[in-house]
Order: structure tokens, then C-alpha cells, then sequence
């Protein structure tokens, strides 16, 4: 076909994506929404959770940064848009920090008002020095986010780690905490964080991983396949980086034949094509960027020799 020759590149794949979509309404959802949400929750590919066998839908949602705005402005109304298209194709993990300012607030406020905060799975952090400063902050997130029990909470970065995770296994002893675990952004932290998931009993681990940056390729991911964590890919798209480098350049014909229609969903499904990572949090304000990302949660994924030709490819431009 004509169109598989054609130069694609991000811009270009969301101006035809925007050209496209019909206006989100506001309110409640709907049943013939609800009707919708399941049909495109079913085309999305789902990752076991190793500690319980429960399946999520692999793409989720990541809050840094994009939804850190006033609960009174109009950035809530964009937030509010992308939250309920997310739910609306399939999505499920929202991922937040007390360190992503007030992430935490405008996710519970916005995911109410939309009737689907119970239906979501809801993942923040811990992220504070000393164990009664961090069951305060645990509980003050819970409020935040509408919620008296939370899927995952997270040690964020590590910070005060033991004291944090007596805290975080009495909670999910309690009920409070479904499954717990670790993360960081730094790759200086992958051995000490390998030592710790085989050393402790962790359900779930955060860290960046994408085609620019793939240093858990080494050790840390085999470990934490073999101590059955759950790991979660963060910064898929290296803070943008990833854009800026293939800025002008088509998407590979291959790829594209392959169904991977934009930069976005190439990065993203070299990630989702590993088995050792079950989900990646692409973080966005834009209701365009999000249904593009939403996109590589469904259909053909790469080969063990196609990642390997994304490398080669990646590594030459």
C-alpha cells in the first residue's frame, strides 16, 4: 500500500489521530461508554502480576510532571480528558508520587469526579525519612488520591528503605497495600536495588528503562524474572530525549508495516516486547500523545531479532 512508504512521523500520525477523534463528553460515564471502554479494554495486551497471577493492562499511566496543576485551572479539564480516554481504552495503572507536587490531588479529584476512581489501579510512594513520617505521608497520599486501601505503594528512590518497608508490609498486612516494592531513577542504584529484591520479598519494581536506556538489561531485570517482581518501566521515552533524536526521520518502513504507526509506539513496544517487563507508565497531558501511546498496548510486538535491530537502528541515528 501507498501509505506504508510514506515518511510517518510522530507529528504527522497525531494530526491524522486529532483529524479523527470526536469531541470527549464531560459528566459521568455513560453505558454506552462503559460499553466502548470494554471493547477496547479487550484488544489491549495484559501482563501477569507474578505475586498473585492477577492480569493488568500493560500500558499505564504515569502523573510526573503532566499532572501537577491547580485543582481550580484549566490544565484539570486536559487531565480529566486524558484520564477518562485512558479508562476508556483499557487503562488501568496510574502511577503517582508526594514528590510530583500535587500529582497526587488532582489524580484523586479528577478520577472522582469521573465515577472511575475504584476502578482504577492505584499505585503512589513513600518517599520521606523516618517510619512514623513516612506512615503519615502514606496516609495523607491515600486522602489525596480518594482512597482508604491502594493497589501499590512504593519506596520512592530508596529514601530510608528498611524503615519504610516494615511500614509498607505491616500495611499490606493490614489491607491497605495490595502489593509493595521499590523504585528509582538512577541507574547508579541498580546493584544496590538488585541486592535488595533478592534479599526481600517485593512484589513490584520501578525503573527507567527504554530503547535509550537499557542498563536493567544487564542483571537487574533477569533478577527480578527470577525473585517473580513485577517490573514497571518508567521514563520510556528518556524525558523526551528519545523524540529529540530521531526528530526528522521517518519511522522504519518495517516497523510500520508492523503496526507501529509512530516514534511513540516504536519506543514504547521495544519495551513491551521484553517478557521481563510487564508495564511502562508513559506520563501525558495530551489527550493526542495518549491515545497514540494507548496504541502500543494492542497488536503485533517485536521479535527477540527485531529489538535487536531497533538497537542497531537506534544506536546509528
Amino acid at each position: 500500500m501507498d501509505w506504508v512508504a510514506k515518511k510517518i512521523t510522530r507529528l504527522e500520525f497525531l494530526r491524522y489521530v486529532a483529524g479523527v477523534t470526536l469531541p470527549w463528553a464531560t459528566g459521568m460515564l455513560s453505558a454506552k461508554t462503559m460499553l466502548v471502554e470494554t471493547q477496547h479494554a479487550a484488544s489491549l495486551r495484559t501482563a501477569k502480576i507474578p505475586a498473585t497471577g492477577e492480569e493488568l493492562p500493560r500500558v499505564g499511566l504515569g502523573t510526573y510532571a503532566t499532572f501537577d496543576v491547580s485543582v481550580g485551572s484549566r490544565e484539570i479539564l486536559e487531565v480529566k480528558e486524558v484520564l477518562r480516554a485512558f479508562y476508556e481504552a483499557g487503562g488501568r495503572l496510574v502511577d503517582s508520587s508526594p514528590m510530583y507536587g500535587n500529582a497526587e490531588t488532582v489524580t484523586g479529584q479528577a478520577s472522582t469526579d469521573l465515577g472511575i476512581n475504584a476502578n482504577l489501579f492505584m499505585a503512589t510512594k513513600v518517599w520521606i525519612s523516618g517510619e512514623s513520617a513516612g506512615v503519615r505521608q502514606m496516609q495523607e497520599s491515600l486522602w489525596k488520591m480518594g482512597r482508604k486501601k491502594i493497589e501499590l505503594m512504593q519506596i520512592h528512590n530508596l529514601v530510608d528503605w528498611r524503615a519504610q518497608l516494615k511500614s509498607l508490609r505491616e500495611g499490606k498486612e493490614r489491607g491497605i497495600y495490595k502489593y509493595i516494592g521499590i523504585t528509582h531513577y538512577m541507574t547508579s542504584a541498580f546493584p544496590e536495588i538488585e541486592k535488595i529484591i533478592r534479599a526481600e520479598k517485593l512484589d513490584f519494581l520501578q525503573i527507567p528503562y527504554s530503547l535509550g536506556e537499557i542498563s536493567a538489561d544487564n542483571r537487574l531485570l533477569g533478577a527480578a524474572a527470577e525473585r517473580g517482581v513485577a517490573v514497571i518501566a518508567n521514563e520510556p521515552f528518556g524525558q523526551g530525549a528519545l523524540f529529540r533524536r530521531v526528530r526528522g526521520k521517518p519511522v522504519p518502513v518495517w516497523a510500520v508495516e508492523k503496526g507501529m504507526h509512530s516514534w511513540a509506539q516504536y519506543f514504547l513496544k521495544f519495551i513491551l516486547a521484553d517478557p521481563r517487563v510487564q508495564f511502562v507508565i508513559p506520563a501525558t497531558r495530551k489527550l493526542a500523545h495518549l491515545k497514540d501511546n494507548m496504541g502500543a498496548g494492542a497488536g503485533y510486538l517485536p521479535n527477540m531479532a527485531e529489538r535487536e535491530q531497533m538497537r542497531k537502528d537506534f544506536d546509528g541515528l
